[in-house]
C-alpha cells in the first residue's frame, strides 16, 4: 500500500500538482469522480453497466481510489488501520444475525 501511495505522490509531484491538492480539493475530487463512476450505472442494471462500460468503470474507480489515497497520505492516515477501525465499528453497528 505504501509503495502505491509513493508512486501516486511521485506522479503528482513530478507535475507540481501538490499545491492544488488541498484536503478540500481532494475531497471534492473524490465526490466528482464517484459521480462519474455512478453515471455508468444510471438507467441500466448492474449487469448491463458492467458489460457496456467495464473499462470506464475501472478508470473512474481508479480515480476515486487515487484521490482517496492522496488525501489519506496528506492527512498522514494509515489506510489499513482506518479501514480496520471502521470495520470494527460497523461490526458493532451491524451485528451478524443468528441463523
Amino acid at each position: 500500500m505504501n509503495e502505491l501511495i509513493q508512486e501516486i505522490n511521485a506522479f503528482r509531484d513530478e507535475r507540481n500538482w501538490r499545491p492544488y491538492n488541498t484536503p478540500k480539493s481532494l475531497a471534492i475530487s473524490i465526490s466528482l469522480e464517484a459521480s462519474e463512476l455512478l453515471e455508468n450505472f444510471q438507467w441500466c442494471s448492474s449487469e448491463q453497466a458492467v458489460s457496456a462500460t467495464f473499462e470506464n468503470i475501472q478508470e473512474e474507480l481508479a480515480d476515486v481510489l487515487i484521490y482517496s489515497l492522496m488525501l489519506a497520505s496528506d492527512l498522514d492516515l494509515d489506510v489499513p488501520q482506518i479501514i480496520r477501525e471502521k470495520m470494527k465499528k460497523n461490526a458493532v453497528k451491524y451485528p451478524v444475525e443468528p441463523k
